[in-house]
């Protein structure tokens, strides 16, 4: 598979740290089911894709992180 070209960019208003991953604990988000995984690092939660460790991962700040959990668990979104 080729490697991507496109260069990412920080988003305009990002107010989130560079955060060193390189040492984070990784677990698996819920029941050891699926491919996403969660650390917790320096105040943030980070999430990626197991399959995929090198590739970006998300971060969330704890009332975003709240608010992604509160909206799976309702259901909000449900891809079926």
């Amino acid at each position: 598979m080729a490697e991507s070209t496109i260069q990412q960019q920080p988003l305009t208003g990002w107010d989130k740290p560079e955060l060193d991953l390189s040492n984070a604990e990784w677990r698996a988000a819920g029941k050891g089911l699926g491919d996403v995984q969660i650390a917790f690092v320096e105040g943030f939660i980070a999430m990626r894709n197991s399959r995929r460790p090198g590739s970006p991962s998300l971060i969330f700040t704890p009332a975003e992180w709240g608010a992604f959990v509160s909206g799976a668990r309702e259901g909000e979104f449900d891809l079926t």
